[in-house]
This record gives structure tokens, sequence and C-alpha cells, in this order.
């Protein structure tokens, strides 16, 4: 792919690359709630079935220093292809082969147009408000929790 014809499709591979944090996110329970709500069950062929492996995870001292390699954390992905061709990648930090194979679906199924708007609706748009709801619990309990600190001048 040359540069040019990327930044002609980087809105679609932006959107796209939402689409999987967003079900990457998710947790397995929320993930399988809505999939049974979307009431699709598409015919498909594993490619690569879920499995599980570790990555490694590098940090920075300050979010500034040289990079480090801080810790393994377990990944696990799974490959489909739908009837048409179509490919899913599925992806998540854990050991849900479940929820992996159930992105899959779904990012299959989001790259089709006539199910698109249908995935957006059922699929996609609870897990982001359940996932931004949850981030603004987070803040406001850290948020009760700041210390502002100040120093008083004294008038000498």
């Amino acid at each position: 792919m040359t540069a040019s014809s990327l930044k002609e499709h980087s809105p679609e591979i932006a959107a796209r690359q939402n689409v999987m944090g967003i079900l990457a996110k998710a947790s397995a329970q929320d993930l399988a709630e809505v999939w049974n709500k979307l009431g699709l069950e598409p015919s498909y062929t594993v490619i690569r079935p879920a499995e599980i492996g570790l990555v490694m995870v590098r940090g920075r001292a300050g979010g500034t220093g040289a990079p480090f390699n801080m810790c393994e954390a377990t990944v696990t992905r799974c490959v489909i292809a739908l009837e048409d061709g179509t490919t899913g990648f599925g992806q998540a930090l854990g050991r849900d082969k479940q929820k992996v194979l159930q992105a899959a679906l779904v990012d299959a199924l989001w790259q089709q147009p006539e199910h698109r708007e249908l995935i957006e609706a059922i699929v996609l748009q609870p897990l982001a408000n359940a996932q931004e709801q949850a981030e603004k619990e987070t803040r406001a309990e850290v948020a009760a929790t700041k210390v502002d600190f100040f120093t008083m001048v004294r008038g000498e």
C-alpha cells in the first residue's frame, strides 16, 4: 500500500481501529450479551483458531525516559473468514477464547455494508457507552482523592 492510498483509506482504517478497540476493551460478559441481542448466526471458517500467547509490555520511566521491558501480558487472538471471504480479527488481553471469536465475527460483519448499521446500533454503541460510563466513574473516584498542594509565602 502506497502512502497516497493509505491517506485515501485512512478514515476507513481509523473507523475499523476504533471498532476493534471497543471490542477488545469490552468485557466478555458485555460482548456476549450484545452478540446474543444481534441474532445473527453467520457461516464462517476459522482461519486461525483462538489461541493464547504473550506480548511484552514496554514502559518508559516518567513517560519520557528510555524504553524498558516491564512485563509480559497474556493475550488471545483469532481470525475467521465469512462465506464471502470477509476476514475478521479478534484480539484481547486475557485468556477468553469465546470473546475473541465473537469479536472476530463482529469485525467481519461490520466490514459488510449491509450489516454495518445493525452492528453499530446493537453491538458497538452499547459497548462504547458502557466503557465511557466506566471511565467517567473512574475519573470521578480519582478526582475525589485529588489533593491540591500550595505554598504560602510569608510577606518578608
